[in-house]
């Protein structure tokens, strides 16, 4: 089967993350696939052209930009497919008025990769119902998305369905005191510092200054914890301004986009998530994977991932003094914040396997062919 995934652009994220690991699982079951990117390739694009997989960028500019849009026909005419597989709503809609009357059958399949509404766009809610009388399905990455799509009628039950993301469990080693050890080395901390960590884009969507805010609180109670956050984006200097304004600059490292997250995580003590909205976040299952206790928001499908007081522990979104005592409730028993990292393990051990996620898509690309 020929695949053609489309993306806005593969930088580092949870999104562009579950897109390659997904082409990897394709390959290996005897597919052909491609990318093409909306925008540009992306920095994650070299670990796909390393293996073989051609990406391709249309690099669209701002607005309606028909160069890109015709860049994109003739890579679709010249490549053709048996699956389009698009991902969120803008890669989705560009994807269908490019490849409007291809001369050869194809099925349009997209993924949604959070929760719609998060920022509401009228043109592009408008362009996105309009594409889907050119999509045979759409997939939500989790319940608590299919649940939102369903109730914001945004797409017809009947092309709905829930494949929720998998990652690749072999790559992450369970946290460790020599993971631990090797961690506090490497930031210049002493061996007993206590560590709260974050991996993710420093995004509005992440509010990460609420996270700040409350580590400032729990920072008083213990004052060897450090808060790390590893990523980069666009509130990077407004968070710095955050963590200085509560007086906590000295406690909280700005890893910047790192390469090494599979060796950052198993450092941690805890993995904190200050979400606004979710999808079914990478980042958790990440965590999970090496064995790390959460505190997360109760947002999107967060509550699919984090089952309260089993692996972690779940607060509302927006409120620092809950997410403050999540966090000291755990610092202050490593006890049960080990069962719970133990229990995170087991848990991504038997369900969230990247290679599921391979075989149910599978089922839907077939659906009536």
């Amino acid at each position: 089967m020929k695949i053609t995934h489309i993306v806005e652009n593969l930088n580092r994220g949870g999104l562009e993350r579950v897109v390659i690991d997904l082409i990897r699982a394709q390959r290996d079951a005897g597919h052909s696939c491609r990318v093409i990117c909306l925008f540009e390739r992306g920095a994650l694009a070299d670990e796909l052209t390393g293996c073989g997989i051609v990406v391709d960028a249309c690099n669209k500019r701002v607005g309606l930009d028909w160069r890109s849009l015709a860049r994109m026909r003739r890579l679709l005419v010249q490549n053709p497919v048996d699956i389009l597989h698009t991902h969120n709503a803008v890669a989705h809609y560009h994807a269908v008025l490019a490849a409007w009357r291809l001369p050869y059958r194809h099925r349009v399949i997209n993924t949604l990769h959070g929760m719609m509404g998060a920022r509401p766009s009228r043109r592009r809610d408008w362009l996105y119902r309009q594409s889907l009388r050119a999509t045979h399905a759409v997939v939500a990455v989790s319940e608590a998305v299919r649940s939102n799509i369903e109730g914001a009628k945004l797409v017809p039950i009947r092309q709905l369905r829930a494949v929720p993301n998998g990652i690749r469990v072999d790559q992450f080693e369970p946290a460790s005191q020599e993971t631990r050890t090797w961690l506090r080395s490497q930031l210049d901390l002493p061996p007993g510092a206590q560590l709260v960590g974050f991996v993710g884009r420093l995004s509005w969507a992440k509010d990460l200054a609420t996270l700040i805010r409350s580590f400032a609180i729990v920072q008083r109670q213990f004052p060897e914890a450090t808060l790390v956050l590893v990523g980069d984006g666009a509130c990077r200097s407004e968070l710095e301004n955050v963590a200085a304004e509560a007086g906590v600059s000295a406690h909280v490292k700005f890893l910047g986009d790192r390469s090494d997250v599979t060796k950052l995580l198993p450092g941690f003590d805890i993995f904190a998530m200050s979400s606004v909205t979710e999808g079914y976040s990478i980042a958790l299952l990440e965590a999970c994977a090496a064995g790390l206790p959460i505190v997360a928001t109760s947002v999107g499908g967060n509550a699919e991932i984090v089952r309260e007081g089993s692996n972690g522990l779940l607060v509302p979104a927006r409120d620092s003094a809950a997410l403050a005592q999540g966090l000291s409730t755990l610092l202050a028993d490593p006890a049960r914040a080990r069962a719970m990292g133990l229990a995170a393990r087991e848990w991504i051990l038997r369900e969230g396997s990247f290679r599921s996620m391979e075989r149910r898509y599978a089922e839907i690309y077939g659906v009536g062919a």
